[in-house]
């Protein structure tokens, strides 16, 4: 996986591995895609969801879990954690070896607290006790209530991965409860050094919305500007990430230790069929990013990707794209909110439907 590597060595962009499955552990198939350059895991509760409903690999522990006197829902968590640990051991040699920037696998707390601040701090407390490695980021979604946990989880000194996000009115949210995070913990004594971060910025699911907004519109104007969405705001999002931590408040936070909050792109493979399938990848490469990859996307991109520093070009075209879906009237604050809404419903149903599957499982095995 050359291309991989060189997305790190030559662009400063790392390429994380968008899945996580037992069998990726038991057979080696994550230690070998680290070995040729995937630098971090990322999950979520439908990739989870996936795994243990979709293998017998689960099956053991799952029976020695009830077996203990578990619920069900305990005995999920018990399997996510065997899984996240796992593969932590798998990447700590990138995290030991690369100044800490890399080697993180992220692991999000229940959907179902997505409105519920106090119920997600406590949850990313548990998580960070029940694994206490380095390498671990809680994700936590970036809905408002998100915003408030995730300030206060980083003034705490937890590394965090914010995921969903889908606007820059947000992004620049959580940009500030981050950096606020920071002062209140370096303000209590805390070394910044040993916090990480990452904003995880959905990519493709917004060029699906807007599309469908503007063939609902129908007019030429509005069909031009089709497929061009996403990737103009993740630009925009790039522009912001720059700005923010290139200020004297970020300047005196960096001077005591404390690491950027790098944007990760997400969603990164396409829901277009006459899109490019690589072009989420190749149209974002730029420094200090993160690119989290599924597999087909990864083979993709080895097979006929191409590479060039593209995340900040084109930036004043990435405006006035905004400016024109403005214009024919997109509101892409309403768009982030309803790809939030639709993006938590989606991870809820994923989470509630393996407790189900589970369910039945153990009244099978009674």
């Amino acid at each position: 996986m050359a291309k991989l590597e060189h997305l790190y060595s030559y662009y400063g962009q790392s390429p994380w591995l968008d899945n996580l499955t037992r069998a990726y552990l038991r057979d080696g198939t994550l230690a070998r895609m680290v070995a040729d350059g995937i630098r971090g895991v990322t999950a979520n509760p439908s990739i989870f969801a996936r795994s243990i409903s979709g293998s017998h690999d689960y099956d053991e522990q799952f029976s020695a879990l009830m077996a203990a006197g578990r619920s069900v829902d305990e005995a999920y968590w018990e399997l996510v954690i065997s899984d996240a640990s796992q593969a932590l051991a798998v990447l700590r040699p990138v995290f030991d070896g690369g100044d800490c920037v890399d080697g993180f696998v992220s692991v999000e707390v229940s959907p179902e607290l997505a409105h519920d601040a106090p119920g997600t701090i406590a949850a990313a407390r548990w998580l960070r006790r029940r694994i206490a490695e380095p390498n671990l980021l809680v994700k936590i979604p970036a809905t408002a209530e998100g915003v408030a946990a995730v300030e206060t989880l980083t003034g705490e000194g937890s590394s965090v991965n914010v995921t969903l996000l889908f606007s820059l009115s947000r992004y620049a949210e959580i940009i500030e409860a981050y950096l606020s995070g920071l002062e209140r913990f370096t303000s209590n004594g805390g070394d910044p050094s040993t916090i990480s971060s990452v904003a995880s910025f959905f990519v493709s699911r917004v060029d699906t919305e807007v599309d469908q907004r503007l063939e609902a519109l129908g007019t030429d104007e509005a069909l031009a500007l089709r497929g061009q969405a996403a990737v103009a705001q993740a630009k925009l999002a790039y522009r912001l990430f720059t700005e923010q931590f290139a200020t004297d408040r970020w300047h005196r936070l960096a001077g005591l230790g404390a690491d950027i909050q790098r944007p990760l792109w997400a969603s990164t493979s396409t829901k277009n069929p006459v899109d490019r399938d690589t072009r989420y990848v190749e149209e974002l490469i730029g420094p200090d990013t993160v690119t989290t990859l599924p597999e087909a996307t990864i083979a993709a991109f080895e097979d006929h990707g191409t590479m060039a520093r593209a995340v900040d070009a084109g930036v004043p075209q990435a405006a006035e794209l905004m400016l024109g879906l403005a214009t024919v009237g997109i509101d892409m604050a309403a768009v982030g909110r309803t790809l939030e809404d639709n993006g938590i419903a989606s991870f809820e149903k994923a989470y509630r439907d393996v407790l189900a599957n589970l369910t039945e499982l153990a009244e099978a095995q009674r």
